[in-house]
């Protein structure tokens, strides 16, 4: 094929052996409070290791002078007029050196708070990062923040770098204090730092050598720190994930391009496109600058592929093997790191970004703020700037995704306001189903057939139309309680009344599904289609479920069509925990039940029910009273 220069490409044509590692540097992030000398330690780095460019040396000592400062070799890098005259870092400066074990790529992140975003984008880019702390400030609000950056990221090879001990007379007391409380900052986040190194990035003791002003510290120096950390493997053995950048036309073919971002594919492999679930069969690979099409390729690549029939595929898409799917959602639990200038709240819309795809969010829930400082719990009700917190995520949209443990690459996401990014973080399904299964629609050759009698002559004779009265709320809020009460009285009035619940669906159509979020989900699209078919004979249904998500309760009310009405069975938390009449949450408490609706699973109240029935604030009685006069408005003829 012709050359595309379209898209771009990291030029790797195969998976990353250790010899191709070997030839590629590896990328190493500084991060650290602003001051605490980053630029002067890569300065000073650079010059150690004979990585500076010819001249730069003398053009440092010129500049300075020119200042009538002492040398400054935080000038090899600050290039930007800006950052000199006011001493920091703006943007992220990218550099290469080498030591006698490898190449490397130094990304120096900006360390001032309001350049935070350039801190993340440089550490987003990195496998593994120097973190610097000055001796004599010791940890900053700053230092802690980066911490919890790279942790949010997923960098798991530190190395702590405790800086200026030519300030603090070499002590090793000072950075015994420091190297202590910094290790056990990280260590609540489940961090363990690679080694952590006392250096004077101006003198350049511990830099490339053991300092002999330093002769109680025996661990490795900066550059063997450096040489032990390991290369990122490329994710080949994990499921195949190529998220669709574009489809291109040349001659008759359609080109479906894209970066494979874990795993690997070959000719004639069946993939699948999520979340349009349509599938087709690899007929090529095209890859830029090869003398013939490849029959494979791999994680890291940035490759075209032509498919054995002509479907509609989209940017934003996510290719995969059928075989082994993304998840398809339209809600998810987030960790995220909060970057706007106004604070992230319940209700406040964004646009999401997931690899190629981008979709309308809306934060439903804040479950935990983060004072990434302290790591203490804030109040839940927003995430200021330069926070951290829990959240959860609703997309007008269905997006296809991964949970980050299982496949980090499409398991992170930003948000957008305003063309801006305000926010980052990775994806947790923790409580949540994967909708795949809800939405497939697997029978074929299906046609609907008609029915000899109408549904107003049905309700002609029974008096009243058929409808589904789906009760929701949370364990022990009154759903059965009242469901039956509401069955005994509208039966003896002569209506014709079921109710469903779990005793008489768990027991029977759905014993086969256990309680974890896809089985709950399956289980209540079952019950939604067995209500909207009662509905339709003419009955009014009472369902009574927990039906804790929303899109489950919305697939119900889209079965039954204008017959659904939501009865928000509605009581707080409290309530039910003392009502509890099985126990059930005191065991939830205690870890016995895994997965318990409002303790360790999410509930999601609904957002416009027909009927709020509040059973913390009336009795029985006038609860029944309540329903009994809805039913009589909107069901009888």
């Amino acid at each position: 094929m012709r050359a595309i220069h379209a898209l771009p490409t990291d030029g790797t044509t195969m998976p990353h052996t250790s010899g191709a590692a070997e030839a590629r540097p590896l990328r190493i992030v500084i991060v650290g409070h602003v001051d605490h000398g980053k630029s002067t330690f890569v300065g000073r780095l650079l010059h150690e290791t004979g990585s500076l460019p010819e001249g730069k040396l003398e053009a440092v000592e010129a500049m300075s002078a020119r200042r009538g400062m002492p040398f400054e070799w935080a000038f090899v890098l600050d290039a930007m007029q800006s950052e000199r005259d006011q001493g920091v870092t703006i943007d992220t400066t990218q550099i290469r050196f080498k030591t006698a074990a490898r190449p490397y790529l130094v990304i120096d992140a900006p360390g001032h708070k309001e350049f935070l975003k350039n801190m993340v984008t440089g550490a987003a880019q990195a496998e593994a990062a120097l973190l610097v702390i000055d001796a004599a400030e010791g940890i900053q609000e700053q230092s802690r923040r980066h911490g919890y950056l790279l942790h949010l990221l997923g960098i798991r090879q530190v190395a702590v770098l405790v800086n200026k001990m030519d300030l603090v007379g070499f002590s090793a007391d000072r950075f015994g204090n420091v190297a202590e409380d910094f290790r056990a900052y990280l260590a609540e986040l489940g961090v363990q730092p690679t080694c952590i190194v006392p250096i004077s990035a101006r003198e350049g003791d511990n830099l490339v050598r053991h300092s002999p002003r330093m002769p109680w510290y025996q661990g490795p120096s900066v550059v063997q720190a450096l040489d032990s950390f390991a290369y990122t493997s490329l994710p080949v053995d994990r499921p195949l994930r190529m998220p669709v950048q574009d489809v291109y036309k040349f001659d008759e073919r359609r080109i479906v391009a894209g970066r494979i971002e874990a795993g690997r594919l070959a000719v004639g492999d069946t993939v699948l496109f999520s979340p349009s679930n349509k599938t087709a069969k690899i007929r090529s690979i095209e890859a830029w600058h090869v003398p013939a099409p490849p029959r494979e390729a791999y994680a890291g690549q940035s490759i075209g592929v032509t498919l054995d029939e002509p479907i509609f595929v989209e940017r934003g898409e996510i290719m995969s093997h059928v075989e082994n799917p993304p998840v398809l959602t339209t809600v998810f639990k987030a960790r995220l790191f909060w970057l706007g200038a106004t604070p992230l709240r319940i209700g406040s819309t964004y646009k999401l970004k997931l690899a190629t795809t981008e979709a309308t969010a809306v934060v439903e829930a804040i479950e935990r703020s983060i004072d990434t400082a302290e790591l203490a719990s804030l109040p839940p009700d927003r995430i200021e700037r330069n926070g951290a917190g829990e959240v959860v995520l609703r997309t007008k949209r269905m997006l296809a995704l991964d949970e980050y443990t299982a496949n980090p690459r499409t398991g992170r996401f930003v948000l957008v306001e305003d063309h801006l990014p305000v926010g980052g973080g990775i994806v947790s399904m923790e409580g949540y189903p994967d909708q795949r299964q809800l939405v497939t629609v697997r029978a074929t050759n299906i046609t609907q057939v008609g029915h000899a009698v109408s549904r107003a002559a049905r309700a002609a004779r029974n008096g009243h139309k058929g409808g589904v009265l789906w009760f929701t709320g949370l364990s022990g809020a009154g759903k059965s309680t009242l469901a039956l009460a509401l069955e005994r009285e509208l039966f003896a009035r002569g209506w014709q009344v079921y109710v469903l619940d779990g005793d008489n669906i768990r027991s029977g159509l759905c014993r086969d599904l256990g309680f974890g979020p896809e089985d709950r989900a399956e289980n209540i699209r079952r019950v939604g289609e067995v209500a909207a078919l009662f509905a339709d004979a003419g009955f009014l249904v009472v369902s009574s479920f927990i039906s804790p998500y929303r899109a489950d309760r919305q697939r119900a009310r889209e079965a039954a069509g204008e017959a659904f009405h939501e009865i928000y069975v509605k009581a707080a938390l409290e309530v039910c925990e003392r009502r509890d009449p099985k126990g059930l949450y005191k065991r939830a408490r205690k870890g016995e039940i895994k997965e318990f609706t409002g303790i360790s699973s999410p509930y999601e109240p609904p957002e416009n029910p027909e009927l709020v029935v509040a059973t913390d604030a009336l009795g029985v009685e006038d609860c029944v009273a309540l329903l009994l006069r809805y039913v009589e408005e909107h069901f009888r003829v």
